[in-house]
């Protein structure tokens, strides 16, 4: 009797145990860029479209989330290309299903006023910040690469941006390259020096994906189909309605509440970075086999900069065209 009461509890327990595991949210790493996705996040919409529970966990960088995905903590996070590359270097299970922006001037280096710097050579001994291996990050040193600067000549200090927003403010910094929320408030008292976008085409071009652990993927397609649906829709919208989206719209209003910005910076924001339709995601210069070795490419910077141990022989591993096809 005593045997077949404690097979019973067991059975509750293991019951009870998978009801829970059944209920747990899917955990999506989001980070404070402005993209116009944010305002289906604002709106629950991924959550109508993929129907399931979903907590949104907000990071300070890529490299957070990164860690957090590594852990498992998150099925699904939102990655810069640098951070990409440097995790997939290490064999971290990821794969890409859909680049999130094409990042131009929505990341920036500004520079204090009064820091004394009118000119690239005048970072030689100033203090800049940025989020360390983040797209920021890479764009600061293929800026001084393009410049002939050593960046051991710059003390450069690793920050988030809400850091870099409070250090600014203390003058600790006389610079920083960053992206929003605090890009648009250290603008307000400084100017930018160089931007994603110009270090783009010297070279060194960023952009920001959603990728999801291989193992989530693999079970939950339907899940990241939806999601990159619901994406996409918004970008669609986006760029049908771009003189809509003014800094008092009800979709500034509701970026600026998620991210803690200020909704007048949204709309320069939003136009500081491209959102690929659905075709250009799947063609051969993105998911098809761009973004790829465009990762390849970030890798062996990283590598040079000593930032990565090792490239890898390929990359296409890591990226995937199949759920935003499935998603058309």
């Amino acid at each position: 009797m005593k045997h077949t009461i404690k097979t019973l509890l067991l059975a509750v327990v293991a019951a009870t145990s998978l009801q829970a595991n059944a209920a747990d949210p899917i955990v999506i790493g989001y980070q404070t860029g402005v993209d116009p996705s944010k305002v289906a996040q604002a709106d629950g919409a991924y959550e109508k479209a993929i129907g399931e529970k979903l907590d949104w966990r907000r990071f300070n960088s890529g490299a957070d989330v990164v860690t957090a995905l590594a852990s498992g903590d998150v099925q699904i996070g939102n990655l810069g290309s640098s951070p990409l590359a440097a995790a997939t270097s290490r064999k971290l299970p990821l794969v890409a299903f859909l680049v999130a922006a094409e990042i131009n001037a929505a990341e920036a280096l500004v520079v204090r006023n009064g820091s004394g710097i009118d000119s690239p050579e005048q970072l030689v001994g100033k203090t800049i910040a940025t989020p360390f291996v983040s797209t920021s990050h890479y764009s600061l040193l293929g800026a001084l690469k393009h410049w002939k600067i050593d960046p051991s000549k710059v003390k450069i200090v690793n920050l988030n941006p809400a850091e870099i927003n409070a250090a600014w403010k203390r003058g600790d910094i006389d610079g920083a390259f960053v992206w929003s929320p605090a890009l648009g408030e250290i603008k307000r008292s400084g100017k930018v020096l160089t931007d994603a976008a110009e270090v783009g085409k010297w070279g060194a071009p960023t952009f920001e994906v959603w990728v999801a652990r291989k193992d989530f993927a693999e079970k939950h397609p339907k899940v990241l189909a939806e999601f990159a649906g619901v994406t996409l829709s918004a970008f669609a919208d986006y760029q049908a309605n771009v003189a809509k989206w003014t800094a008092d719209s009800e979709q500034a209003r509701k970026i600026a509440k998620l991210i803690g910005a200020n909704p007048a910076d949204v709309p320069e924001l939003l136009a500081g970075s491209t959102y690929p339709n659905a075709e250009q995601q799947v063609s051969a210069e993105l998911l098809g086999g761009g973004t790829a070795k465009a990762t390849a490419r970030t890798a062996e910077f990283l590598k040079e900069q000593k930032r990565i141990p090792a490239v890898l022989p390929d990359y296409s591993p890591y990226v995937s065209a199949d759920y935003v096809r499935k998603a058309q």
